[in-house]
């Protein structure tokens, strides 16, 4: 006997199917459905075919390139520079370059923020006292509903928790972290030794929160004509500039942001964005984009976030470009996979990072022969320093040096921060370094 249910946004039918074999069928539902989505927007984009990105697997024949000799830089813009030619010579000409490295990022690669957009309103689920860490604390879950009144056939919600210490007099500051959700059935992995990165930032005083980016946006292209994207666009296909998952996840962290606003138990004021991975690329756009956050941990961001896009070394263009991943950007960028190539970018990761000047920045990245070459990591620290003269000219710190430095190096005495650690794909082991860093700004 079949029966009918709703799985991950999509219906199937079970009958004796396996957990797996339902996850499959989701899965193969979602492939089918993005590359339907992202063969329309190619369609309107006049473009017949992409490259094909290289490979993560080092053993494949299209392996990526991890050969420093074969890296070129071409045409990689002066943040400093107006789109006139003219030189940016001081704050007040940065606020206007300003504008314009929006205008690029916004129309070729991560898509426009639509200007109106429902508000949302927040409730309490449940709310308690709990020990953390041995750390008495006061726990909140949330969910912040969207008002759908516009298109009613689409709801959206946002899932969001935080946590403060309770034998506190004041305000305090926190680390709001774009979080996973662990599918059923898959196995997380084990938790390292020694408290966790929330034992670690209420033993300073300090609050965490967790928002579920996927809660209000899928983490697909399947979903663009759902969650908030969707419910904007009253569930048509995107145009050629509109947002993409990454903008619309930084949408959600400045939701958040505005309830924790209204809690006087926090410092609004020193508000940390923190994420790993894709999650990362949205911590960086959220920073970028939404200057109330006083501090970014970005972790192994990769391409499409810290990475600068035009070294050909890592995960490239064609990969973002692809219908796994062309979601997170506007549809315009699927075109520099396509009759154009990352040398044709009008912007890269470093006029990103210097849009969060004069904000102080921690660029987190595992070992190269842990985590792999996939992430880059020299191509975060060279966007750091291609990002260091708008520091300076903001009366800010850069990198330290120049010269991309030995494993576990500690770059932390500026407003710009850099450590590779000698772990894999995680944050983990530069939490304790991002903790002292953010000290300077908070206490």
């Amino acid at each position: 006997m079949k029966r009918l249910i709703f799985f991950g946004g999509l219906f199937l039918f079970l009958n004796t199917w396996t957990y797996a074999q339902v996850s499959q069928a989701y899965r193969d539902s979602i492939n089918r459905l993005s590359k339907e989505d992202h063969n329309l927007m190619m369609q309107r984009l006049g473009i017949d075919s992409l490259r094909p990105g290289p490979s993560g697997n080092p053993q494949a024949p299209n392996a990526a390139n991890s050969d420093e000799s074969k890296v070129r830089l071409v045409n990689v813009p002066d943040p400093l520079i107006f789109e006139d030619g003219s030189r940016v010579k001081n704050p007040s000409d940065w606020d206007r370059r300003k504008s314009e490295l929006f205008e690029l990022f916004d129309r070729e690669m991560y898509g426009r923020t639509p200007k109106t957009i429902p508000g949302v309103r927040w409730e309490i689920v449940w709310e308690k006292d709990t020990l953390i860490g041995g750390i008495s604390t006061h726990y909140k879950k949330m969910k912040g509903i969207v008002d759908n009144s516009s298109y009613p056939a689409i709801s959206v919600s946002l899932d969001f928790e935080y946590a403060l210490p309770k034998n506190v007099d004041k305000s305090v500051p926190l680390v709001l972290e774009f979080g996973w959700v662990w599918p059923l059935g898959v196995q997380r992995p084990p938790a390292p030794p020694g408290p966790t990165w929330q034992e670690q930032v209420l033993a300073q005083g300090w609050g965490y929160g967790i928002l579920i980016p996927t809660s209000y946006q899928a983490d697909n292209g399947a979903g663009l004509n759902s969650g908030i994207i969707g419910l904007v666009n009253k569930g048509q296909p995107r145009k050629l500039d509109d947002w993409g998952t990454l903008k619309a996840w930084a949408w959600g962290a400045s939701r958040a942001l505005d309830y924790l606003s209204t809690d006087p138990k926090v410092n609004s004021r020193k508000v940390a964005i923190e994420g790993l991975s894709r999650y990362g690329k949205a911590a960086l756009v959220t920073l970028a984009y939404d200057d109330r956050f006083s501090i970014g941990l970005i972790g192994s961001s990769g391409a499409g976030g810290a990475k600068l896009l035009k070294r050909v070394f890592g995960e490239q263009v064609e990969n973002l470009a692809g219908s796994g991943e062309y979601h997170w950007f506007t549809p315009n960028f699927i075109k520099y996979a396509g009759p154009l190539n990352q040398d044709d970018l009008p912007i890269d990761a470093h006029e990103l990072i210097a849009l969060c000047a004069p904000r102080p920045m921690f660029i987190s990245v595992g070992s190269p022969t842990v985590e792999g070459q996939w992430i880059d990591g020299k191509g975060m620290f060279d966007a750091a320093v291609l990002a260091g003269p708008v520091y300076e000219l903001m009366g800010k710190k850069p990198l330290p040096v120049s010269e991309f430095p030995p494993i576990q190096t500690n770059l932390a005495e500026g407003d710009l921060a850099f450590r590779q650690h000698e772990g894999g794909h995680t944050v983990g082991p530069n939490w304790p370094y991002f903790i002292e860093f953010a000290k300077r700004y908070w206490e």
